[in-house]
């Protein structure tokens, strides 16, 4: 197959040298696969754990949450979307001192998945371009590879891993389930009751690069909003370019609903 990736060729190196891989499925991979084959589909390839990053997200919410307890009169631009993340610190470096300086889902499963099973290297599957970015720019110590799910559906192709009924008794190994409308917009806002800690006025959810560079610009003048929950792809992670689906959004967004339900 033509056109691969030094992240695929790194990842059929580690699979070739039977190396110990740990798995860490983002949350909008219902769009793309269904569960729970994709478990068992990873752990075929060759990874030995499966760790879903919405896992993560209870951290990051948690860390957030706590940054606004501990500083009432702070105001906050979420930080779990890298390329939001590198838009402030390039074309806004005014605000990046509003950034939340706290671990993104990714690095945040990333270090659960170092302290449970150290010596194991640590891949990221998601739907983003940008996270390859913050893996090696904002956490390089946590030594993560990144794959897209066009990547992984790639791999799967060229190893001739299809869903076979052994997968559907599968499971991840570790799992996090009150945060898995994330990858939708106004995830992090719904997953960690933010409404209940502040009211309308001091929080907004924005999604999609009109919007987004309209809040940014806008963000000084608007001193009563405290928290501004924000994505960069129209309607969150489930577009993202790494995405495989060509369904309609609401399609895409039903999907991981559905999946969310199953808890």
């Amino acid at each position: 197959m033509s056109n691969i990736s030094s992240e695929i060729q790194e990842l059929l190196d580690l699979i070739e040298k039977k190396e110990k891989m740990v798995a860490m499925l983002a949350p909008s991979f219902p769009v793309d696969f269904d569960f729970p084959e994709i478990i068992g589909m990873l752990k075929r390839l060759g990874f030995k754990y499966v760790a879903e990053v919405t896992r993560g997200a209870i951290e990051t919410n948690s860390q957030f949450l706590d940054l606004i307890k501990k500083n009432p009169d702070k105001r906050y631009i979420t930080n779990p979307c890298p390329n939001i993340v590198r838009t402030i610190k390039s074309s806004y470096p005014d605000l990046a001192q509003y950034l939340t300086p706290i671990d993104s889902p990714m690095s945040a499963t990333a270090k659960i998945v170092a302290k449970k099973w150290p010596k194991h290297k640590k891949v990221f599957i998601g739907p983003c371009i940008a996270k390859k970015l913050e893996a090696k720019e904002d956490w390089p110590d946590l030594d993560i590879l990144v794959l897209t799910y066009i990547e992984l559906k790639q791999i799967f192709e060229l190893k001739n891993i299809l869903a076979g009924e052994e997968d559907e008794k599968s499971d991840f190994d570790i799992k996090g389930t009150g945060t898995r409308l994330y990858p939708i917009s106004g995830g992090l806002a719904q997953s960690s009751c933010l409404n209940e800690k502040l009211s309308d006025p001091e929080m907004d959810v924005v999604s999609g690069p009109k919007i987004v560079l309209k809040f940014l610009e806008e963000w000084p003048g608007k001193t009563d909003l405290k928290a501004l929950d924000i994505l960069s792809c129209d309607g969150g992670c489930i577009n993202g370019p790494g995405v495989c689906s060509k369904a309609p959004l609401p399609e895409r967004r039903q999907k991981v609903i559905a999946y969310w339900n199953k808890k």
